[in-house]
């Protein structure tokens, strides 16, 4: 929870720095971050979350060497998902025109997608690892790794942008320099020798198997996406039928939201280790509790924050901008905020079950039903036939949360316990093919 909150205050810190340049400089990194880096973003870290349901049940299972089988698997996909979606980024001035964004904040938007290039390599390295680690419980050498990478950013933002006043391209420079930080820490320390067991080596192995190790990194990273990518398209919606105070009220209102929604998913990566290692080790009765556990926490502390937004509603867009409208805009929307935050507590910790359970392609299907059958048309259909505004459009969808709520409390543990052992026979059962190192 730790490493995701003060990852995303990478992303808070570059979004504000940019606020308070301009208001254009807020909608165009907005837009960057939120559609473009967030689409390859989302594909890459589901991908990833392949490595929660293998790793964690090899874990589990004592399987410890085909943690870093996995490990060097899941770096060769996703460095050659990370080159073929490049060009992404390369055209997001013209798609963004194509999708109806003003020509000036466009080839603004575009200006800073370039730059995030450096960053958007260095998820095919840390997600693998993060997902490597905490598998192996090793969860507050991640959490350090991101605080000592979160003060290097903070000072690096500073420097370019109030010292060296080098503008939008150099923060989001800063904040790629400042992943990769985080990549050669966790890198570091993973082949230093910390890891004897799980990590032995480079080895060939990690060639073989990749087809049905890709089909299970797909499964999960259509998982996130279907259900990430269904607020990044309703906010280009809300783009094109909003006036530009109201996006970026809304593009704030998002950014809070997504701050706050690290601790949810700080109990989705918890969780998924968690119901991962127990069904690995044959305990489906200890994996139903840590749900209802994770679902509990999640849930109180959504609460505290329901009651931190609605008191401190004039206060909450400060650090972003000192535009009095686009303040007044987000007072307004506090309300929608709160009760997103505390309606969203839920979902990512049953995802998290989902993925330690390795039930990707189920839910896969539930999201594409449920996100983009039902929320994406009713968005639209609110916002830009009926005129209702940009805060009818971005509207939690609680068919998901429900659906999966229902397969959660309806799952045999026992069973899936079961299931895990022959999957974890299954992936495993490949005869060593040697080590490089």
């Amino acid at each position: 929870m730790l490493h995701r909150v003060s990852s995303y205050t990478m992303f808070v810190m570059t979004t504000a720095s940019a606020g308070h340049l301009s208001d254009t400089e807020l909608a165009a990194m907005s837009l960057a971050t939120n559609v473009i880096l967030g689409f390859d973003f989302n594909l890459l870290l589901g991908m990833s979350s392949a490595l929660e349901t293998l790793c964690g049940q090899a874990f589990g299972a004592k399987n410890y060497r085909m943690l870093g089988i996995y490990l060097q698997r899941s770096w060769i996909i996703l460095f050659v998902c990370c080159v073929a979606i490049s060009p992404l980024l390369y055209f997001t001035t013209p798609l963004l025109k194509l999708l109806g964004q003003s020509p000036q904040v466009a080839e603004l938007a575009g200006t800073v997608a370039l730059s995030f290039i450096p960053l958007h390599f260095s998820f095919a390295f840390q997600f693998p690892l993060q997902r490597f680690l905490q598998s192996q419980l090793k969860n507050s050498v991640i959490a350090w790794a991101t605080l000592v990478a979160l003060i290097v950013h903070l000072f690096v933002n500073w420097f370019v942008l109030f010292k060296l006043k080098l503008g939008l391209v150099a923060i989001s420079l800063a904040l790629g320099f400042s992943w990769w930080v985080v990549v050669f820490v966790l890198l570091g320390y993973s082949l230093s020798g910390t890891c004897p067991h799980s990590w032995t080596g480079f080895s060939w192995e990690a060639f073989s198997g990749l087809w049905q190790f890709l089909k299970l990194s797909v499964s999960s990273g259509v998982m996130i996406c279907l259900e990430n990518w269904y607020y990044q398209i309703l906010v280009v919606f809300a783009a094109r039928v909003g006036n530009s105070v109201a996006f970026d009220a809304l593009s704030i209102c998002m950014t809070i939201n997504g701050w706050e929604n690290m601790i949810p998913v700080g109990f989705f990566i918890g969780t998924g280790v968690r119901v991962a290692n127990e069904l690995g080790a044959g305990n489906g009765r200890k994996a139903k509790f840590a749900t209802i556990v994770s679902v509990t926490q999640s849930i109180l502390i959504s609460i505290v924050f329901w009651f931190m937004i609605i008191f401190f509603h004039n206060e909450i867009a400060l650090v972003f901008t000192s535009s009095e409208p686009v303040l007044k805009e987000v007072s307004k929307l506090s309300v929608f905020l709160a009760c997103t935050i505390l309606l969203g507590s839920v979902q990512p910790v049953l995802s998290g079950v989902a993925v330690g359970s390795g039930w990707q392609s189920y839910v896969a299907y539930i999201n594409l039903g449920c996100y983009y059958l039902v929320g994406v048309p009713f968005g639209v259909l609110m916002g830009w036939v009926f005129k209702q505004g940009v805060l009818r459009i971005i509207r939690l969808n609680p068919f998901q949360t429900l659906i999966l709520a229902i397969i959660v409390i309806r799952c045999d543990w026992d069973k899936e316990a079961l299931k895990a052992g022959m999957h974890i026979e299954k992936w495993g059962n490949i005869s060593p093919a040697g080590s490089l190192i």
